[in-house]
């Protein structure tokens, strides 16, 4: 499982980091509020670890933030405030748990493999761009009216391309966000699978959807850079 830690205590941090590597988990580490939700928005997990008191931008932002952006990874909150109030504004701005310090590492364990069962929120499971449709629940894409057979690994760019509709999209952050965040994928992989999901989404179509936005990376806009 691949999980964001974002918490500002280097030690704490470290603690949980060390803890989730022992149970076989791909860690990535975050110490501040906006740096947390970039890589959050940017990134694919299968859980969010976020503390409540951090710099920049508090936890409670970070999750509204990211349920604003139809980010719908799980988050558990960390935090040493256990008022009724707080919990209650942790599970208003999105969050799915609330674990109050200090805690087991076993409730720790136990709780981040709850939410990663529960189902995605539904504002999260469809994208849908001009005549271009994607569920993540199904693994299925169309383009007006016909299925278009992907790949895993077109499917993926595909997803997050969709994302993040009419951005440009540089190359590293694609290639972070379906391979890896901490993985070194050559350029030229990269180039390969657009040109193949490029050929699958637009060949035949009136209008093109995926452009290439030279010295920069991609972008999926209906509209021609």
């Amino acid at each position: 499982m691949r999980i964001l830690i974002v918490e500002d205590d280097r030690k704490m941090a470290l603690i949980l980091r060390e803890a989730l590597e022992r149970q076989m988990h791909r860690v990535v580490s975050a110490s501040t509020g906006p740096e947390g939700l970039e890589i959050a928005r940017s990134h694919p997990f299968e859980a969010i670890v976020l503390d409540a008191m951090l710099p920049g931008m508090d936890g409670f932002r970070v999750a509204q933030n990211l349920r604003e952006s139809k980010v719908a990874t799980p988050i558990l909150m960390l935090t040493a405030r256990d008022a009724k109030s707080d919990v209650v504004m942790g599970l208003d701005s999105g969050v799915d748990d609330y674990l109050t310090k200090p805690f087991a590492f076993q409730e720790l364990f136990a709780r981040i493999r709850a939410i990663s069962r529960r189902p995605p929120t539904e504002a999260a499971l469809y994208f849908e761009m001009a005549d271009l449709k994607l569920d993540p629940r199904t693994h299925a894409a169309s383009r007006g009216g016909r299925t278009l057979s992907l790949t895993r690994t077109e499917f993926l760019i595909l997803e997050f391309m969709m994302k993040h509709p009419a951005s440009v999209l540089r190359r590293e952050e694609i290639i972070n966000a379906v391979w890896g965040y901490e993985e070194t994928v050559e350029n030229n992989t990269l180039d390969v699978f657009m040109k193949q999901l490029r050929t699958k989404v637009d060949d035949g179509a009136s209008e093109k959807l995926i452009h290439t936005v030279r010295g920069f990376g991609y972008r999926l806009s209906a509209v021609a850079c």
